[in-house]
């Protein structure tokens, strides 16, 4: 066998040598192109988008520090002050009190009270002079308008008729209130006795006609840990529905047997009367939709007991619960709105059923014949008398006995409720718009309250959600939203300190409408995205058959290199 000549082996030596060369370039390039160029480009398309947020802003929120201001103006009839401390009290003359309490760890409430001192004007005496104080406190209504969240306080002589006898304090339909002068204004007493004296009745009249602590604890208690702390007012306030920006109210007719009855009700006449005046004044609270229908062949779902005592049947308050499931199926779907739907059921019973009468725990029967349930609505039972009558009857309904009614429940329901007053004080009627404007106030205090508390969960809880998942996309409109939630919660807070009640309430309106409207976007939903787990599942069967010969080529260059080295140092030695 003849061995190649040399210069042949020689250049084909230097052919694979070429051509390993040639290899190690072509995997350089290609790790090159995967790593320079691939892998960015991979990192870029796969990036989750997620937009700005005011992060800082919404931590801080988190630790909720709200201060409530109040004004309170005293206003000194004649008499009511010797010479030598009306000169004292000018119409700048401004007393500053103001309260805090620690709800917990993190949660600090400040009531302010900044209370103004006054003597009363000529056209104010006048209005003072009328024969009554409901007539009275209209002329003082039409002399000027306090602002939402005001007091004002006119102190009356105590011999003053203006007042029925036995009462100290009269709580009208507006912002005012009449305070008899009693021993607090003896004579003797300088002008700081006397203020402090009045103070103690101020702060009774602020507790009927402004917010309490109760009150503000009830708004945040969903958001503040109580513990084992005394629950002061969140009895009275589980009657009403959370707070919400608007509101489905229903009135149903319920007729079963319609081959007794023919029911006529004028729901149209009767809501414009009753419910509307009370709706439109508190527009600045929600937005309110109402409808009506008449349902055939509805019953109550609970056979009522014959009750020879009474000669009529009667309902329990036990069985009541049972009562609403078999009903509500038959109400509609309220799936259209996310707003709470509050009903109202006018239950006509059928002859064989006739006198039905509702019976409390005592087994006394009810004098309204209705009941409500917490966060539902209410029923009233209405009796028709069709003896000796020849079937079917027609029937026009007393609206104004069944509004009469609905009406009271529908202020519980919507939260509108009244501290008891002391015995010595008398509370005017709340007029035809079925609200007065202290109460409105009331009740603005604390929706404005519960809607920052609520905002500002929705707000922090949105805020831990996305840091802990760093996948979900935050959109430009998800951050928007967030920003202007934030923004708002920040000027209701403002606000709030500063006393305005009216634009607190409309901007904590605006933050837990943004807020919800961001945390329920669509795009969040965590069905659009993936576990990491999941991910490299995808992944690694695309990439794994490229990157293996390229990871391969680039460890055997790495070995040649290697083992060159020693070649050359052993050369050396």
């Amino acid at each position: 066998m003849t061995s190649e000549p040399r210069p042949v082996a020689l250049r084909k030596m230097a052919t694979i040598e070429v051509e390993r060369h040639r290899g190690r370039l072509a995997a350089l390039a290609i790790a090159a192109v995967v790593i320079a160029v691939g892998v960015p480009l991979w990192w870029k398309t796969t990036e989750t988008y997620r937009a700005w947020l005011p992060v800082s802003q919404i931590n801080q929120l988190a630790q909720l520090q709200l201060q409530l201001s109040v004004e309170v103006e005293v206003v000194f009839s004649k008499g009511t002050l010797i010479a030598e401390h009306q000169k004292k009290i000018p119409p700048s003359h401004t007393q500053t009190r103001q309260e805090e309490h620690i709800v917990d760890e993190t949660t600090g409430l400040r009531y302010r009270y900044e209370t103004r001192y006054r003597t009363a004007t000529i056209m104010e005496e006048d209005a003072l002079n009328q024969q009554t104080a409901a007539e009275a406190d209209i002329s003082l209504h039409k002399l000027s308008e306090s602002p939402c969240g005001s007091v004002v306080v006119f102190v009356v002589p105590e011999s003053s008729t203006v007042l029925p006898e036995g009462v100290s304090v009269y709580v009208g339909q507006r912002r005012t209130a009449l305070l008899r002068a009693g021993g607090q204004m003896r004579v003797g007493l300088g002008l700081k006795e006397v203020l402090a004296g009045l103070e103690i009745w101020i702060k009774q009249v602020l507790q009927v006609m402004s917010f309490s602590h109760g009150d503000i604890i009830a708004a945040l208690s969903d958001r503040v840990r109580l513990g084992g702390r005394s629950r002061e007012g969140l009895s009275d306030s589980v009657q009403g529905f959370k707070s919400s920006p608007g509101y489905e109210i229903t009135f149903s007719l319920l007729n079963p047997d319609p081959s007794s009855h023919l029911l006529h009700w004028d729901i149209e006449a009767a809501i414009h009367n009753y419910i509307q005046p009370l709706l439109s004044k508190m527009a600045p609270v929600a937005n309110f939709s109402l409808d009506s229908q008449i349902l055939y062949y509805a019953v109550l779902g609970v056979n009522p007991r014959y009750d020879p005592t009474l000669n009529a049947y009667t309902l329990n308050a036990d069985s009541l619960s049972h009562v609403i499931n078999p009903v509500e199926a038959r109400l509609g779907s309220s799936a259209a709105s996310s707003n709470p739907v509050l009903n109202f059921l006018l239950y006509v019973p059928d002859s064989r059923h006739s006198p039905l009468h509702i019976t409390d725990h005592r087994r006394n029967t009810v004098p309204s014949n209705a009941f409500s349930s917490h966060r539902w609505g209410g029923i009233m039972v209405y009796n028709v008398n069709t003896s000796g009558s020849e079937l079917p009857v027609d029937v026009h309904i007393d609206m104004r006995r069944v509004m009469g009614v609905f009406l009271p429940q529908l202020r519980l329901m919507l939260g509108v409720q009244s501290a008891a007053p002391p015995p010595d004080f008398l509370i005017g009627s709340y007029g035809n718009e079925g609200l007065a404007d202290w109460e409105l106030d009331r009740l603005m205090w604390t929706r404005s309250v519960e809607n920052v508390a609520t905002a500002t969960t929705t707000i922090t809880s949105l805020a831990q959600l996305l840091d802990q998942i760093g996948n979900i996309v935050i959109n430009d409109n998800i951050a928007e939203q967030v920003s202007s939630a934030v923004a708002s919660l920040q000027l209701a807070v403002g606000q709030l300190e500063a006393g305005n009640l009216g634009l607190a309430m409309q901007y904590s309106k605006e933050a837990i409408l943004q807020s919800e409207r961001a945390f329920f976007d669509p795009s969040l939903l965590h069905l659009l995205y993936f576990p990491d787990d999941q991910k490299f599942a995808i992944y690694i069967p695309l990439f794994l058959p490229m990157c293996v010969p390229i990871l391969l080529s680039l460890l055997k260059m790495a070995s040649e290199v290697r083992q060159r080295r020693r070649q050359e140092q052993t050369k050396t030695d």
